[in-house]
């Protein structure tokens, strides 16, 4: 082995030396150069002296120091692929010593270009070669720039590409438009949307419709689905109309057509989706609509009250080739839910489970809200015992959708000893069941309790956020409990958050006593109008120029298409979720959010002029309102009798707001009541069954309508859509039956539904104390004018 080794050294200085000797004919000779041979042997020799133990240090003798390096010497020994990494960063730093020779953008590059093997690893030696460009003054090329950036990204390393920029800021060459698309990804993975906002528009302003192909539409549609997730709506539409202003035929492909129909969908903007499938349809393949493009819609149609269309798109993708996947099943059973059409998700739920998908956690959380919502509590026992027998696991939502339907249902005492027993076993507790729990014991006036359960809550670790908080003040001040702020405020240790609401609450009582703006204006905060012209407020745009295409008769979705067809009368009635006191967007929300809570707090105390107040100074400051606010108001004017202005609230509220809860329509079933308008509340029920859905209140306030209208055959027509939509009456529902039909006169109808109330096992309340109590005075007035 010694032998060999002495053998190689001598090969070695040979090397050097002949090399050395025609580095000096060179010098002499200016037109011999070295063979491709020589350099081979050449390239070979320090190769296998940086591989042998001491590497460099192999080369620091007197034959090496006779080698005249150069750029394509330095190449060839970096792109040997049996030399290790380490070798090749130790030959280059040793390179860099060499007084005789300094790096060009060449050996730079191919420097990166090895390191970004794996730039974890190699992350400080990548970001050490750059610091050094940038002492040397060379240049960085775009091609290596963005194989840097893919490099980092492919491995998951978004900060540090984006680190790079930091780096490379002097020394980088003119960027190539494709270099932005690197960056783009990155800055997006990394949730830098508002600086991926920016690069976007950049990198759009600076094509040309010839170069834009250079934009990598991939990239656009991953930053659209951030913004969507992120809830970025303005900024969406804006990359989505900058788009396609650019690109004449974006979205490219169908990823892109999903996001966006997906988007605009869940933000009401039902036409806008219904246009890009019709697109979807006329280009054909490759960009004809596929099963997730038909998912979305189907949540679509649901999330903007349309259920109806939802069902029927739902029957006609299951006969049009495309097979229902466990989203398809979780999107139409979601929707079905959340719009109160209970029996359509039990038989969707049961179809699921017969075609072989097991419903998970998702699907189950949502047929047991649907449930509880519909007063099915049997059904919904029964289907939690169902999941645990079939180890579907419970999460923190199914146990928050429970002790939220059982205190719902009248199950209080069930409610709380099913969050105690939670509480022992240390799991499934968090800090929404706290809140739940302290709304509905705060709603029973129990606040000294409420303010334990803060305390507890606290004491596990879990935030106190401004729901539960809101949810303290109003009963606090409901109840004239004032002495108990202070406790509060001593209780809740999340940061700046309650000191924030207080003196939120300090500075709106001082606008309210001194507004800033004092000007006399008599003009009346909204516009009059009257609730008699409701149905022309919610009915569809009637057009003349109505689309009469004919539906093609191959077409494997005809109903699909000829909603896309009519997409400009898919006016939005309703979305299926119900307006929230508090928004949950963090510090954007806080002003609406503490404008809801103390208008709320107003109005059950019924000042209903300082709540007016309340809503004019902040509207004048640029507080946006939102479902909630109108929702709110509109109720106080209509219980009130000022029912013009409530009108006046609702027309402001759809130039606004543009999107109609159940609360809304409750509102409306109200006024028109008080103004003993039964066939306009009809006309508005037919509406809804046609292109909506009802909610138990608004069932219920129908009921009381109707009845009190005399108009008892449609009472009955609507308790029957009630049961056939899957849910049950309340004791709220009964009640106002009772109710009606006693003061009608109809006393064998009261003494049925009440018999309907027993056997349904509804327990009473202290109203049907006094529905009863009435029910028989009648009855014994009408025995004594037998008599």
């Amino acid at each position: 082995m010694l032998h060999g080794r002495r053998r190689t050294t001598l090969f070695h200085k040979v090397l050097f030396r002949s090399l050395h000797v025609r580095n000096k004919t060179t010098i002499t000779q200016p037109h011999t150069s070295p063979t491709k041979l020589d350099t081979f042997l050449l390239v070979a020799s320090i190769v296998k002296s940086l591989s042998d133990p001491g590497g460099t240090r192999n080369l620091n003798n007197v034959e090496s120091s006779l080698i005249s390096l150069s750029d394509s010497l330095i190449l060839e020994i970096l792109k040997r692929n049996s030399l290790d990494v380490s070798k090749k960063i130790d030959f280059f730093k040793w390179c860099s010593l060499r007084h005789s020779y300094k790096h060009s953008a060449g050996t730079y590059s191919q420097m990166l270009k090895t390191l970004c093997i794996n730039p974890v690893i190699h992350k400080h030696y990548i970001f050490h070669f750059l610091s050094s460009m940038n002492l040397e003054g060379v240049v960085l090329d775009s091609s290596t720039f963005k194989f840097l950036l893919d490099s980092f990204i492919k491995s998951g390393n978004f900060d540090s590409a984006l680190e790079i920029l930091d780096h490379v800021e002097n020394i980088l060459d003119k960027l190539n438009p494709d270099v932005y698309n690197s960056v783009l990804i990155a800055l997006v993975r990394s949730n830098h949307l508002n600086m991926a906002l920016f690069t976007l528009f950049k990198l759009l302003d600076s094509v040309t419709r010839e170069d834009v192909g250079s934009i990598d539409l991939a990239a656009c549609s991953e930053l659209l689905v951030a913004l969507r997730k992120a809830g970025m709506r303005s900024e969406f539409r804006n990359i989505f109309n900058k788009c396609r202003e650019k690109i004449n035929s974006f979205p490219v492909d169908v990823w892109g057509y999903n996001v966006c129909i997906h988007a605009f969908g869940n933000w009401g903007e039902l036409e806008t989706s219904l246009n890009l499938f019709k697109e979807m349809k006329e280009k054909g393949d490759p960009l004809a609509p596929d099963l997730c493009t038909y998912n979305s819609l189907i949540q679509s149609l649901c999330f903007n009250g349309k259920v109806n269309d939802a069902l029927i798109v739902w029957e006609e993708v299951k006969s049009s080739g495309h097979e229902p996947d466990e989203f398809t099943y979780r999107m139409i059973i979601q929707g079905c839910c959340k719009c109160y059409r209970i029996n359509d998700a039990t038989k969707i739920f049961s179809e699921m489970q017969h075609n072989g998908f097991r419903p998970d956690t998702i699907v189950c959380n949502s047929v047991l809200d649907g449930f509880l919502k519909s007063r099915k509590l049997t059904e919904a026992c029964q289907l939690f015992e169902k999941m645990v027998d079939d180890g579907v696991r419970a999460s923190s939502c199914t146990y928050n959708i429970l002790i939220d339907g059982l205190f719902k249902n009248r199950r209080a005492q069930a409610a709380y000893a099913l969050f105690g027993d939670l509480k022992k076993k240390g799991r499934f507790v968090d800090g929404i069941t706290y809140s739940i729990v302290i709304f509905h014991i705060c709603k029973e006036g129990m606040i000294e309790e409420a303010l334990e359960l803060v305390e507890e809550m606290e004491s596990r670790g879990f935030v106190v956020d401004l729901v539960t908080i809101t949810h303290l003040l109003v009963a606090i001040n409901t109840e004239s409990r004032t002495d108990l702020t202070d406790r509060l405020l001593r209780h809740i240790k999340n940061g700046n958050l309650m000191p924030s609401v207080l003196k939120w609450k300090d500075n709106m009582e001082a606008l309210l006593k001194d507004p800033k703006n004092q000007k006399k204006d008599f003009t009346p905060m909204f516009q009059k109008g009257d609730f008699r012209e409701i149905m022309s407020l919610i009915t569809s745009r009637e057009s003349s120029s109505s689309s009469k295409e004919a539906i093609d008769p191959w077409s494997s979705s005809p109903y699909m298409d000829h909603l896309a067809d009519e997409a400009k009368l898919q006016r939005q009635l309703l979305v299926s979720s119900r307006g929230k006191r508090v928004q949950e967007k963090g510090v954007d929300s806080f002003d609406i959010n503490m404008v809801n809570t103390y208008l709320s707090l107003y109005l059950t105390k019924g000042k209903l002029s300082l709540a007016c107040k309340l809503f004019d100074i902040f509207n004048d400051l640029g507080v946006d309102p939102v479902n909630y606010t109108y929702n709110s108001l509109m109720s106080s004017l209509a219980k009130k009798g000022y029912l013009n202005e409530a009108y006046g609230v609702l027309l402001e509220m759809g130039e606004k707001v543009r999107s109609a809860d159940v609360a809304t329509y409750n509102v409306i079933f109200q006024a028109l009541g008080k103004m003993g308008r039964a066939d306009l509340a009809g006309a508005v029920l037919r509406k809804l069954t046609e292109g909506g859905f009802l909610d138990m209140v608004m069932y219920n306030t129908l009921i009381s309508v109707l009845g009190k209208g005399g108009r008892f055959d449609e009472v009955d027509r609507v308790l029957e859509q009630m049961k056939k939509s899957g849910i049950n009456p309340d004791v709220v529902t009964y009640n106002t039956l009772v109710e009606v039909n006693s003061k009608a006169g109809r006393l064998k109808e009261a003494q049925r539904f009440l018999k309907m109330m027993v056997d349904a096992g509804c327990a009473p309340n202290h109203v049907t104390d006094t529905t009863l109590e009435f029910l028989e005075k009648e009855i014994k007035k009408a025995k004594q004018k037998r008599k």
